[in-house]
This record gives C-alpha cells, structure tokens and sequence, in this order.
C-alpha cells in the first residue's frame, strides 16, 4: 500500500496548476477538467473541489497562473531591453509563445466560448500591471498611454497568430513570421519612444 504524501492547501493547488497547464498544453482547454487534473496530480475530485469551488474556479486560476509566468517571462525580457541586454524580439517572442505554445491562445478562447469571460480578467489585469511596473515613473501620460496601446496591440496580434496564424498565412501564401516581424517593429517604436534608443 503507497503512502500519499501529505500536501499543504498551497502545495495542493500549485500541483494542481501545473498540471492543469501541462494538460492544456498537451491536449487542448477541453482536456482541463477537474477529473483529469485530479487523476494528474493523485487526489480525489472532491479535493479540488475544496480548492477552487468549481471547473470555472480552476480555469480562472489557471488563467492567473498562466498570466503572472508569461507576464514575469515578458517582464524580464523588456527590463533585459531597456538594459541593453535584450532585444525587442524577445519580447515579441515570448508574447505569441505564450499564446501559441503555452496555450494562453486556446484557455482565452474556451473561456470565452462556454460563457466563462470573468476568468480572464487576470490575464487582463496583470499585463496592464506588467505594463504599468515596466513605464518609468517620469514617464509622461501621453507616452504611457502609447505603450498600454502597443501592449493592446501586441496581445491582439499574438492571440490572433495563436487561433488562425498558421492557416491564415497558408491560405495567404505569405510566411507566418511576418506577424512577429510586424510587432517587433511596432515594438522597437515604441520602446524608442518611451525610452528613447533601444539600440
């Protein structure tokens, strides 16, 4: 008879996430469900039914789960831009990866669909915090609002690339890299902008 090791509610919830975003990223938003997660993780439904209340609970978590590691990936990236160690690709990269490849693409997509839009106000909320955090405090209102419109754009043309890039560049015959190559310019704009040369 195996032991289970005894989690703490924190311990329990964290597993339960990365498991969730494991099974999004491997199989699609429909994968994410509490029976799977639970399989994934070795505990019971009624387990994490404690812990986030409901399916929609765990996708808005996994929302916020996934918002603050792809915001904390994009924030390092463009704090290593204005450093001077950095590019602004990265950041384009790193953006449509965590739409595309990561998943934020089809989660967004699945709550919006079933009805479930609240679960992305985290996603929401901490890329305008992110933003927010990266303007510098003598930044001029005017700059700011520029970048939260090229943050808006940015996140827009990522999720677009995410659900229709690769058959729209297809059906375009056009190579899909031009969108990042777009964002990137729009990007290094931006930061020259508010920051003054990106170099």
């Amino acid at each position: 008879m195996s032991i289970r090791k005894r989690l703490s509610p924190q311990e329990s919830r964290s597993a339960a996430l990365v498991a969730a975003r494991a099974l999004l990223i491997e199989a699609g938003p429909q994968a994410v469900t509490l029976k799977a997660v639970a399989g994934r993780v070795g505990r019971t439904h009624a387990n994490l039914l404690h812990h986030f209340g409901s399916a929609s609970g765990l996708q808005k978590d996994l929302a916020r789960h996934l918002a603050q590691a792809v915001c904390d990936s994009i924030a390092d990236a463009v704090r290593a831009t204005r450093a001077g160690i950095g590019s602004p690709r990265e950041v384009v990269d790193l953006t449509f990866d965590a739409f595309g490849r990561e998943g934020g693409g089809a989660l967004a997509s699945w709550m919006l669909a079933s009805g479930n839009e609240d679960a992305l106000d985290p996603i929401v909320e901490t890329i305008h915090a992110l933003v927010d955090d990266l303007l510098p405090e003598e930044c001029a209102a005017d700059r700011g609002r520029a970048m939260h419109e090229t943050t808006f754009t940015l996140v827009l043309m990522a999720l677009g690339d995410a659900l229709l890039g690769e058959q729209l560049a297809e059906s375009l015959a056009v190579e899909r890299s031009v969108m990042r190559d777009r964002a990137e310019a729009m990007l290094v704009s931006a930061f020259d902008q508010a920051y003054g040369a990106t170099g």
